[in-house]
């Protein structure tokens, strides 16, 4: 029995259990959204822009943990996308793009939209530095095959996102079903590698002789659903943990033996907990330069002396930035399961370090203590740790927040305690601008019965203001917090720091600081829109926004202070050789 390619590569996504598409429409695709307006199993979530939607895949994927679809259009469409597939690229994320191409026959005869500069019928090669693969199918009867490889490699290993381009006229052509049904027999999870017991006893010994061990998680760990089996670990070796930015939420931060992150939005006390541990077991992470203050060993940490064992599912990232004494290429979650067995085999009873849990405590107490007036501040525009301090207040415990850059990505790293694993989501590696409110899409649409705030600074909210489109006609109930400096606050900081001006970072007019009334614009797309005229006014807004389980902007105007840092960053050397510079407030 034959059908058209369209209408069996929905068919196929719905039996590999696809609840939910992101994209945009154009001339090359719309094959395809004629077979989805079909489908009574995937929902397909219509956005204004191509970033959005893959910014909200992304978020929707770090939600489901499984690999989410983007569908765009060639060229533009393929491009505006890019961003989004980018971050996700860099954070691991699993995510499979269908692209609609130029007709195959019209390869190199530049019809409309084509890239073909370099080579004919050229365009998914603008994904390659980023996407973990890139297919472009030149025949409908490969389609099936390639769609099964998408999934398999964008979900194994170290996950990430792949492309499959596909010219207009495969979606067209007819193909034989049974291409397609036979993978119906194929796997869709694949075993995973792990360590043996030998391993995990000769690592459990180290760290239990250490004098001062430390465990160092990133967002691998969250990458393979392993929260629970390192806080199981934590718990019977009574070892402290710090996170890279990307790991924080994964062990709770009133936890005991959490630390907090390290690096140049770290803390003192947090980066010489790291300087001093004579043995490190990194586990899910990649060493990043903002985690690992540009690797500057007198900062956060020093290999050696002290010594690293790393855990990560891929290989090139074990010794990357820091020489390691026993590395060990597992899946997370297996690795911790076989570390757990064999603790608890050479441990019965577990080992405690209470000194160590009243120090945590002591500096945690501390660091709360040192931030009071700043959370209790009354002034207005409002203290950036007021506005942290009254949503935490206010959130569940298990509310997911996604962040954007600047204050709301550092802030809430270094001083918003997150209770829950997996319910803070940030661009870490490729640090996207206008990021946080479509990721708050996507993950609102894959957790619907949890609150979702985007806390997301102006200049980031500005990026992409369509989704408040999208958050109206889908029925999305994501609140969006803008934390409004009426400026790129972090970058302004910096240049004021180091060359006392703030060019091209305040918005003004006419010399004097502008903001558009982004609580009108939300009403203007159909969206609650509330404009929090003092710092008393938030936490009832917030209390309000909550309760009425549909979207709702809320503009909060924000001092542009800088959050305090104690790490390095290698820029600072490059604006300022041989000074001790780094942000200053632009209020």
């Amino acid at each position: 029995m034959k059908d058209l390619v369209s209408n069996q590569l929905i068919k196929y996504l719905e039996r590999r259990g696809i609840k939910h598409i992101f994209g945009l429409c154009g001339h090359t695709n719309i094959a395809f959204l004629a077979a989805l307006s079909k489908s009574e199993k995937i929902r397909y979530i219509n956005v204004r822009h191509e970033q959005i939607a893959s910014h909200a895949a992304d978020g929707y994927a770090r939600v489901t943990k499984k690999a989410s679809v983007v569908l765009s259009h060639l060229g533009p469409g393929l491009t505006n996308a890019a961003t989004g597939v980018a971050n996700a690229a860099l954070d691991s994320i699993p995510m499979v793009v269908i692209a609609g191409d130029v007709p195959s026959h019209y390869f190199g005869k530049h019809p409309h939209q084509e890239v073909n500069l370099h080579a004919d019928g050229d365009q998914w090669e603008i994904y390659r530095p980023f996407v973990k693969r890139a297919w472009r199918v030149d025949s409908a009867h490969l389609l099936p095959e390639i769609m099964e490889k998408a999934f398999a490699l964008a979900e194994s290993g170290r996950p990430g996102p792949v492309l499959v381009d596909v010219p207009m006229d495969i979606f067209s052509k007819e193909i034989d079903v049974a291409l397609f049904e036979k993978y119906d027999q194929n796997t869709k999870v694949l075993c995973k590698p792990s360590i043996d017991d030998e391993l995990a006893a000769k690592i459990i010994k180290i760290l239990a002789a250490a004098k001062n061990p430390l465990i160092y998680i990133g967002g691998g760990i969250m990458l393979a659903d392993a929260a629970k089996e390192l806080r199981e670990f934590v718990d019977h070796m009574g070892i402290a943990v710090a996170h890279t930015l990307m790991g924080k939420g994964t062990m709770p931060d009133d936890h005991p033996l959490t630390l907090g992150m390290t690096g140049f939005w770290g803390t003192k006390f947090i980066n010489d907990k790291c300087k001093a541990a004579d043995y490190i077991l990194g586990l899910g992470t990649s060493f990043k330069e903002a985690d690992c203050s540009s690797w500057y060993p007198e900062f956060t940490f020093n290999f050696p002396p002290t010594k690293l064992i790393q855990i990560d599912i891929d290989p090139s990232e074990i010794g990357r930035n820091y020489p390691v004494e026993i590395g060990a290429v597992a899946d997370l979650k297996q690795a911790l399961t076989v570390l757990n067995r064999v603790a608890k085999q050479l441990f019965p009873k577990g080992k405690q370090n209470k000194a160590l849990e009243q120090e945590i405590a002591a500096y945690k107490k501390e660091f709360k203590a040192s931030n009071k007036k700043f959370e209790e501040s009354n002034d207005f525009p409002m203290c950036p740790q007021r506005i942290l301090a009254d949503l935490r207040e206010v959130l569940p415990k298990d509310a997911i927040i996604t962040t954007d850059v600047g204050w709301n990505k550092n802030g809430v790293g270094q001083q918003f305690p997150i209770y829950e694993p997996g319910t803070f989501i940030t661009p870490g590696g490729y640090a996207t601008m206008g990021f946080g409110s479509p990721a708050a899409l996507g993950a609102k649409v894959a957790a619907p019965d949890k609150v979702v705030v985007s806390l997301i600074g102006d200049g980031g909210f500005g990026q992409n203001p369509a989704v408040l489109a999208t958050a109206a006609i889908e029925h999305i109930p994501a609140i969006f917090v803008i934390m409004n400096n009426r400026a790129f606050g972090t970058i302004a900081g910096l240049e004021k720091a180091h060359y006392d001006t703030t060019f091209g970072t305040l918005f003004e007019k006419d010399g004097e600081s502008y903001s558009p009334d982004y609580a009108a614009i939300a009403r203007a797309y159909g969206v609650e829109g509330i404009k929090i005229e003092k710092a008393a006014d938030f936490k009832p807004a917030l209390a309000k926004a909550i309760t009425l389980n549909k979207p709702v902007v809320l503009d909060v105007s924000m001092l542009n202070n800088p959050v305090p840092t104690a790490g390095h960053w290698n820029i600072m050397d490059i604006y300022s050789p041989g000074k001790k510079v780094h942000h200053v407030s632009t209020n």
